[in-house]
């Protein structure tokens, strides 16, 4: 009989099947007491139960090309539907490859009972679920390592959109406090945010505050005149606000020129001037 239809035989048979599920059960509760409880008992039991009754199907057919992940299957759907849950509840990459790989001691064991004194059929079945297990474990781990990519891109697009607020500090004159590294993705971002901001509230006059940035090169000078330039062909005006002298001997010796751009030390400069240009002026009561 071959080895397809032998294991879809000890998946179906009542005794066979609650044996291996609760050996495997056992197997991933181990790795379960360090999960920090992302996954209930119920669930688990769930799942291996589920997948346990996915590869029985595909196997039936005396074939396993079907279990095989390089071919689409409802096999191959649960999995990495199990493999994309784990990224995103915080599980590491050993648990969530664990999930298979710990059913290989059930059904080595179940093997054994069934061939008892075939050792050449028990070896030959064994390296065959082997590469089975092995190749439904890496498909596992290629699809949870996509997810946590995706996972990160998301946090890290969030991450740009909340480091970027625009703040309206009048009628007519924004301010962006830049906090971190001005990179290529980030300059996007900003001028996105920034230009949406002067079409919504009609600005006339937009503060660049570069405070927090740790340093300036050449690209990053490079990513505020793209900036400012972007928001010239809006119809407003910029003012780039946090010189520091460190900044500005560094953008003196790169030979940067920022052209007619205002420039101040402190925002609360760039705001006396902001409010100078719109014709506003701030006296001592």
């Amino acid at each position: 009989m071959a080895f397809a239809s032998k294991l879809s035989l000890l998946l179906s048979g009542d005794t066979a099947s609650a044996s291996i599920h609760q050996q495997w059960l056992a197997e991933l509760r181990q790795n379960i007491a360090t999960s920090g409880g992302r996954i209930s008992e119920a669930a688990l039991n769930q799942q291996t139960t589920e997948f346990l009754r996915l590869l029985a199907m595909a196997t039936q057919g005396g074939n396993l090309s079907p279990a095989m992940p390089s071919k689409p299957s409802p096999l191959r759907d649960f999995l990495e539907e199990i493999s994309r849950s784990r990224a995103v509840q915080g599980f590491s990459f050993d648990e969530t490859a664990t999930f298979i790989f710990s059913l290989k001691r059930p059904l080595f064991a179940a093997l054994r009972a069934a061939y008892q004194s075939d050792a050449d059929g028990l070896a030959e079945d064994i390296w065959a679920v082997t590469e089975l297990l092995d190749a439904l474990g890496l498909h596992t781990a290629r699809t949870y390592q996509r997810s946590r990519e995706d996972v990160i891109n998301r946090q890290q697009q969030d991450l740009l959109e909340i480091s970027t607020p625009v703040v309206k500090l009048w009628d007519g004159i924004l301010a962006l406090p830049v906090i971190g590294t001005l990179d290529s993705a980030r300059t996007q971002v900003v001028m996105e945010t920034l230009l949406q901001r002067i079409v919504e509230t009609e600005a006339e006059l937009a503060i660049i505050d570069i405070t927090g940035v740790p340093t300036v090169d050449t690209l990053v000078a490079q990513h505020l005149l793209k900036t400012v330039t972007a928001i010239r062909l809006m119809g407003a005006d910029c003012i780039i606000s946090g010189i520091r002298p460190q900044i500005a001997q560094t953008i003196v010796h790169l030979g940067v020129e920022l052209g007619a751009v205002a420039t101040k030390a402190t925002l609360a400069d760039a705001f006396a001037l902001a409010m100078k240009r719109v014709g506003l002026n701030v006296a001592r009561a």
